[in-house]
């Protein structure tokens, strides 16, 4: 369900001034953990799940998904998702409501959003991205997320799943997206005839530049491993077009071309027919690794021990001084070759 609502005014921010009002006093009136253990007491039959905004971010918040469904399989879970990544929970079978929270609606549309969300009644509420929403959310028990100090030492998907422990869910499921028959008949439009040849899928850009692996180190890395492949898939938004042409350029392989020509579930069901996804530290990567892709990230800044995509499928690598440029394609082939023993020397 998506809301449209008024251009924000320069007006006092009453929903950030109470966010923080509740930040300071939830100590006192909302400890940590309360309802412990005590799903198990009712029924569970409406679940609201607060997801985060970022395409990857989101995709890591789909093992609690799976996890609340397999402890409550009769209940309807609805998600507050983000205009950016709410797509990724859109073909879930049990989906029940979706709602958009939109940052650029302003104060207006956050109260809106409150309104609407304190009109429906709950048996569970877990709130992934922050403590405030539960306040306005009518629910027989609500969860917050986890504090920055209690999950220093997870990796996100680790620590969103710990959220649930207090359900008595202590386990982490791989992440999940849910596509349709719809995406499915796209992606074998675009691979027609290669659906079943050796396919490496890249992801050239990144939400900065700093993040970005040189077009260079694709062309070589790629070049290095062509015995491997018969294609490569080219994925990612509009503006990673020119990047993809200069790799067109350089690239000793057929090159197939779907930079900014799908939306996320059509791009999922693009990456389901790689052999291998390799990119930078974005979106991608985490889609991937949720269809079942071998996925190999790179990274240059960042913190891979707590963002890299999650499952057994998903390697990365990191350089010594934090740059992309200084992470070398010969050290990428070698490590894609130790992980994955099918791609040849």
């Amino acid at each position: 369900m998506m809301l449209l609502f008024m251009k924000n005014t320069l007006i006092l921010h009453p929903i950030r001034h109470m966010e923080s009002l509740f930040r300071q006093w939830r100590p006192r009136f909302w400890p940590q953990g309360s309802g412990e253990h005590l799903a198990d007491q009712f029924t569970v039959q409406r679940i609201l799940l607060v997801s985060l905004s970022n395409i990857g971010d989101a995709v890591l918040t789909t093992p609690c998904l799976q996890a609340l469904h397999h402890q409550h399989p009769d209940a309807v879970i609805d998600i507050v998702g983000d205009p950016r990544s709410q797509v990724i929970f859109s073909a879930c079978p049990y989906l029940g409501r979706l709602f958009v929270l939109d940052k650029k609606a302003g104060w207006r549309g956050r109260l809106a959003l409150m309104l609407l969300l304190r009109r429906q009644r709950y048996d569970l509420a877990i709130d992934l991205r922050s403590d405030w929403m539960l306040y306005f959310i009518r629910a027989r028990r609500k969860l917050g997320k986890l504090s920055s100090r209690a999950g220093r030492d997870l990796h996100s998907a680790e620590k969103h799943a710990a959220a649930l422990n207090p359900l008595g869910i202590q386990v982490t499921p791989e992440t999940r997206i849910w596509i349709s028959p719809r995406d499915r008949r796209f992606a074998e439009g675009v691979l027609a005839g290669w659906t079943e040849r050796r396919i490496l899928a890249l992801g050239l850009g990144a939400n900065f530049e700093g993040k970005i692996w040189p077009v260079a180190h694709f062309i070589a890395l790629v070049n290095m491993l062509a015995d491997s492949f018969d294609g490569v898939l080219l994925l990612g938004n509009q503006q990673d077009a020119s990047r993809a042409e200069a790799f067109s350029e350089g690239c000793r392989l057929p090159v197939i071309h779907a930079c900014g020509l799908c939306n996320l579930l059509e791009t999922a069901a693009l990456l389901e027919h790689a052999g291998l996804f390799v990119g930078n530290d974005s979106g991608l990567g985490h889609m991937a690794s949720a269809m079942g892709t071998p996925t190999m990230t790179l990274f240059g800044p960042g913190l891979p021990a707590r963002y890299r995509p999650w499952g057994p499928s998903a390697g990365w690598l990191q350089s010594q001084d934090g740059t992309m440029q200084s992470l070398t394609p010969a050290e990428v082939a070698a490590y894609i070759r130790r992980k994955w023993a099918w791609v040849r020397p």
